[in-house]
C-alpha cells in the first residue's frame, strides 16, 4: 500500500484510485459508433431486402442483368489496374525516400502531402484539361513525333485509371515508406556479402521484408478505388460507370433505395472479404514485426 507523511511526520495511506472495469469506459464510444455508423448501414441493408417488396429480388436483378454485371466488371478491373500501377510506381518512390538525404526526403514528403491536401475536384478537373484531345499531354506526344493523331484519354477507362492512380499514389507510398524505413540496411549488406546480386537482394530480401506494407497499401488503394465516385464520374462518363456511381444513381436519380442498398451490400461484402484475406495472410507478419 502506498503511503505519505503529513506535516507532523505521521504516515498516512494514500487514497486508492478506482479504475474503470468492464465496458463502462467504452460505452459512450460504442453508442456513438452504433448510432452514427452501424444503425444507418443496417437500415440501408434492411431496405435492400424489404423494398419494393420483401425478398431477394434486388440481388437477383443485380446478378441477372448484363448491364449491372458490366458495371461490376468495370469496377474491379479499374480498381485492380490502379492498385497494380500504384504499387509499381509507389515502391521505387518509397525506397528512394527511405535512402535519400533527410532534407530532400522532407521536400518530397511535402509535395506528397500537398497533393493529398489539394481539393479532389480541382485535381480531377486538372486531369481533364491535361488528357483532352487538345491538352498538354497530347500536344507533347505529337510534338515529339510519337503519335500522329491525338489519343482519346478521357471518357474511357484509360482516363479513369490515370486520374485515380495519381490520387491513390500517396496512400501506398506512405505505408511502404514506413515499412522500408524500418528494414535494417545491414540485412541487405549481409545478403550482398553472401554473394547475392542486386536483383536477388531485391526479390529475396527487400520485397519479402516489405510485403506487409505492400499488402496494407494495396488493400487500402483497392478498397478506396472500389468506392470512388468523383474521378470515375468526370473522367469516365456514363459508358464506363463504376459501382459507386451506380449506387448514387439508384439513390439520387431513381430513388430506388432497395437496389442501392443491395449494391452497397455487395461492395461491403467484397471489402470485408478482402480485409479478411489480408489478415489471414499478413496479420501474423504484422504482429511479429512489432
Amino acid at each position: 500500500m502506498s503511503t505519505h507523511s503529513d506535516a507532523s511526520g505521521a504516515i498516512m495511506p494514500l487514497p486508492k484510485i478506482r479504475r474503470a472495469t468492464g465496458l463502462g469506459g467504452v460505452v459512450p464510444a460504442l453508442a456513438f459508433v452504433g448510432i452514427f455508423f452501424v444503425a444507418p448501414v443496417a437500415i440501408l441493408l434492411l431496405r435492400s431486402v424489404l423494398e419494393p417488396v420483401p425478398g431477394l429480388g434486388n440481388y437477383a436483378q443485380l446478378i441477372g442483368s448484363a448491364t449491372y454485371l458490366k458495371i461490376f466488371a468495370n469496377t474491379f478491373i479499374v480498381s485492380g489496374l490502379v492498385t497494380v500501377i500504384s504499387l509499381a510506381i509507389g515502391f521505387p518512390v518509397a525506397w528512394a525516400l527511405a535512402i535519400m538525404p533527410g532534407r530532400l526526403s522532407t521536400v518530397i514528403f511535402a509535395i506528397l502531402l500537398l497533393s493529398m491536401w489539394t481539393n479532389l475536384l480541382a485535381r480531377t478537373y486538372a486531369w481533364m484539361v491535361l488528357l483532352q484531345r487538345t491538352g498538354l499531354i497530347n500536344k507533347m506526344l505529337m510534338g515529339t513525333g510519337l503519335i500522329d493523331q491525338p489519343l482519346v484519354l478521357v471518357n474511357n477507362l484509360t482516363g479513369v485509371t490515370i486520374g485515380m492512380t495519381y490520387i491513390m499514389l500517396p496512400f501506398i507510398i506512405l505505408p511502404l515508406y514506413g515499412v522500408i524505413k524500418k528494414i535494417d540496411p545491414s540485412t541487405l549488406q549481409a545478403a550482398a556479402l553472401c554473394g547475392a546480386n542486386r536483383w536477388q537482394c531485391l526479390t529475396r530480401v527487400l520485397l519479402p521484408l516489405a510485403m506487409p506494407g505492400m499488402a496494407a497499401g494495396a488493400l487500402m488503394v483497392f478498397v478506396m478505388s472500389l468506392g470512388y465516385f468523383v474521378t470515375p464520374s468526370l473522367l469516365g462518363g456514363t459508358a464506363n460507370m463504376m459501382l459507386a456511381e451506380l449506387i448514387a444513381q439508384f439513390v439520387q436519380s431513381l430513388v430506388n433505395w432497395g437496389m442501392g442498398g443491395a449494391a452497397a451490400l455487395v461492395l461491403l461484402v467484397v471489402t470485408l472479404s478482402l480485409y479478411a484475406v489480408q489478415l489471414r495472410f499478413f496479420g501474423n507478419q504484422n504482429q511479429e514485426g512489432r
